[in-house]
């Protein structure tokens, strides 16, 4: 860590007695495998002592007890900023009891079986990042039935890579695009669901686990789970997890649904809250119901956005999609300013491609509103906030977004480009007298 960053602790409530360490540091508490929150805390704040550990795995008890327990009012619909909508009545509060004995149900490992599950990693000309990544999903509990690498890049650098893991398909897609990529590992992908990850990531060894066992439980078509920083070294890595908001901090389910999207739909439905694609699963039939990832969006492409206008196909279309933090992945940021800001310039201009593309095919006004008032009433707040309040680097980047926000502006005039729709996915042929 420099001194400009932030030590990631992991502490197990189960079995902290007290963190005798110092510095700044952001901390991630568990109980045992199941997540449960996190808090960053300065110099003069640490180290923890045991009877805020203990007040600490009170409170998560009953976040958790809430969530998940069906006698208590879950499972919990998303609100409007995407927060859980609550749930638990005074009543219910005040019957509750053994909230430890709670969190040990819930944090109970999943057993299930994960060969169902087809793992879909696209890669471009990050070797070192990928080989890191597929250390992590052979580490998984409950192996995958499969894992898809799409090696995205001109020359097929990633091939070499995957050869030092026997178990790995390989598939090389030359046309640049994540979206692109993407559907490739679906076409690619034998099982019936398909879970997502990025060469960046390294996966929780519960992950494919905890997947298998969410689709499961739960009659939903798509999947997203928590996303936590695997470092946070350097002043852009903690200006995109503290300034920009990392990808969440929520550590409940929560089912987004069509309510969630009609409660937002006037002011163009807020997807991008559902999760992160670097955490995302799918049944296969979801692909062949509503089509396949938009190749217009994405890295590669308008810049990004491609998971979150599949989520707006979703919910458009009567879906539900439920949020599991208990699926874990830890992202490794961009860990300099010029990275941080290629990213977050791709970020705004894909998003309001994105609203481009869902107001064409819905007819959902709501997204052009976000355009046109949202985003400039959003840069302009920001403006204000940051000149008096900080964080340092938060003006620059702001600037950065302005520019995405303009750089996509130009997808309003792209006829074009605007009349090219999303490619679908062809089910296999059914054998005569044979049910699918």
């Amino acid at each position: 860590m420099t001194a400009a960053g932030f030590d990631v602790r992991h502490i197990d409530l189960a079995a902290a007695d007290g963190d005798t360490r110092g510095g700044r540091a952001l901390s991630i508490f568990w109980w045992k495998d199941l997540p449960l929150g996190m808090r960053a805390s300065l110099h003069d704040e640490l180290p923890y002592g045991t009877p805020q550990l203990r007040q600490l795995a009170a409170e998560y008890a009953a976040e958790q007890l809430e969530a998940r327990s069906i006698r208590l009012g879950a499972p919990l619909r998303a609100t409007y900023e995407g927060w859980p909508k609550p749930a638990l009545s005074l009543a219910a509060a005040l019957e509750a009891e053994n909230l430890v004995d709670s969190l040990e149900e819930f944090a109970t490992v999943s057993s299930a079986s994960a060969q169902d599950i087809s793992v879909v990693i696209c890669t471009r000309d990050r070797g070192p990042a990928l080989a890191d990544c597929l250390f992590s999903v052979a580490g998984q509990r409950s192996a995958p039935g499969e894992v898809v690498v799409v090696d995205n890049s001109r020359d097929g650098n990633a091939k070499a890579v995957c050869g030092q893991f026997p178990d790995v398909r390989y598939v090389h897609e030359p046309r640049a695009g994540l979206s692109v990529a993407r559907n490739a590992g679906i076409k690619a992908a034998r099982g019936e669901i398909v879970a997502f990850t990025d060469d960046d990531v390294e996966l929780h060894p519960s992950w494919t686990a905890e997947i298998a066992r969410a689709f499961a439980d739960r009659n939903v078509e798509a999947l997203t789970g928590l996303v936590l920083p695997a470092r946070l070294d350097t002043a852009a890595q903690c200006c995109f997890q503290f300034a920009m908001g990392g990808f969440g901090t929520t550590f409940v389910p929560l089912t987004f649904e069509r309510r969630f999207f009609e409660e937002t739909r006037p002011s163009g439905a807020h997807v991008w809250k559902i999760g992160a694609g670097a955490n995302m699963a799918f049944r296969r039939s979801l692909f062949e119901r509503i089509g396949l990832f938009d190749e217009r969006l994405g890295a590669g492409a308008a810049g990004c956005s491609e998971d979150s206008e599949l989520w707006y196909r979703l919910l458009a279309t009567g879906g539900a999609c439920l949020y599991e933090p208990r699926a874990v992945v830890f992202h490794h940021h961009r860990s300099d300013w010029p990275g941080l800001r290629r990213q977050i310039r791709a970020y705004m201009k894909g998003h309001v491609a994105a609203l481009v593309a869902q107001y064409d095919n819905f007819g959902d006004r709501g997204n052009i509103v976000r355009i046109c008032k949202q985003l400039p009433v959003y840069f302009l707040t920001t403006f204000v906030k940051a000149l008096f309040e900080g964080p340092p680097g938060r003006l620059g980047i702001l600037a950065t977004e302005v520019q995405g926000w303009l750089a996509g502006l130009q997808f309003l005039l792209r006829f074009g480009w605007r009349k090219r729709r999303t490619p679908m996915l062809i089910p296999p042929p059914v054998a005569e007298g044979v049910a699918r």
